[in-house]
């Protein structure tokens, strides 16, 4: 969606021979001392987020295969709605990454589905919330009936070192789904949302690179995350390819339907969110869900996603795109997908 928070559009994709093509940029690279500044609140903000709020888990309730036909989900006979019934379980299927890349859209539509029950906050217990237990974290599950399957996503899961091992854990059946994105346009972004929360950000260029179009700061988290390759290493030790469903961003936006479709096999579901369920909004530039039955206008992602992209040299986006090249073509031969960022 275009922009911060959405699936496509912003930079757009470049290709090129070298590193060395573009015109020269000689923008001054922002005062260091304002880039750590800036930087250092930025993150010690994102650190003080909070874990959701503790609370005492409710006692499960024994699991019910039938509910009055009152209670039943309209239009799908005879299937309930596990709201107060059910149980509350470890999720079966997790969308671990990646951020800005097309999570809370592949969630919004997966809600869709009959057998989904997904948590619609992330918990963050993988990376900043784990010494709460898994008790806890369970206790924040919604609860399902036998044949439904829990869900969450965290975004962050993807590039957070100790995750796999955790997860594992917790199930080594865990089922892993990571919506991906090419990489320089989820890094212009990630800038994007960044800038909309701390507006005195130094350039793009003067963050993604040393001395001003100098070697790729891979330091900086907005390039950092789209080095795929390197990510999915480190949890192929725990979990073997097949447990991997990799989501390509770009085709969410072009083809909802088909993407959302493999993800219903992946899980072992029936398809049952198909293209009659969506509508391209011209406006905001992505797939939205067509008007539910009882509601009074079509569900769209709210107004931060969609953001706009800032402007961007193209010789960043060259260099970027040069930078990236290998890393994705490594990412290619993981999965067995070419996603076509090159």
């Amino acid at each position: 969606m275009a922009g911060s928070g959405g699936l496509g559009g912003g930079a757009g994709d470049r290709q090129g021979t070298g590193p060395g093509q573009g015109p020269p940029l000689r923008a001054p690279r922002a005062p260091l001392a304002l880039v750590a500044l800036v930087l250092g609140t930025y993150c010690l903000c994102a650190l003080l987020r909070h874990c959701p709020p503790t609370s005492r888990a409710p006692a499960p309730a024994p699991a019910r295969t039938e509910l009055p036909r009152a209670a039943r989900r309209p239009g799908v006979p005879g299937l309930p709605v596990a709201s107060g019934s059910g149980r509350r379980r470890f999720p079966q299927a997790l969308i671990v990454g990646v951020k800005k890349g097309g999570t809370r859209a592949l969630l919004e539509f997966l809600r869709l589905h009959p057998d989904v029950r997904a948590l619609g906050s992330e918990p963050h217990f993988f990376d900043r919330c784990y010494e709460r237990g898994l008790a806890w974290y369970r206790s924040l599950m919604p609860r399902t009936l036998d044949g439904q399957i829990t869900m969450e996503k965290t975004p962050s899961y993807f590039v957070t070192r100790e995750a796999p091992r955790r997860i594992h854990s917790m199930s080594p059946d865990t089922k892993l789904i990571v919506v991906v994105r090419n990489p320089v346009t989820r890094a212009i972004s990630d800038y994007a949302q960044m800038l909309s929360k701390t507006p005195g950000l130094p350039s793009f260029r003067a963050l993604a690179f040393r001395h001003g179009l100098g070697p790729v700061d891979t330091a900086w988290s907005a390039v950092r995350i789209g080095l795929y390759a390197q990510h999915l290493d480190n949890w192929l030790p725990y979990f073997p390819l097949s447990h991997f469903l990799f989501v390509s961003g770009e085709r969410l936006v072009s083809d909802p339907a088909g993407e959302v479709g493999r993800v219903q096999d992946f899980l072992g579901l029936k398809r049952v969110v198909t293209d009659k369920h969506f509508y391209f909004n011209a406006t905001k530039g992505f797939p939205c869900l067509k008007k539910a039955p009882g509601s009074s206008r079509p569900r769209c992602l709210g107004k931060s996603k969609g953001r706009p992209h800032p402007v961007v040299p193209p010789a960043v986006v060259q260099r970027l795109q040069d930078f990236y090249r290998p890393f994705n073509r490594k990412f290619y031969q993981m999965t067995g997908q070419d996603f076509g960022w090159d």
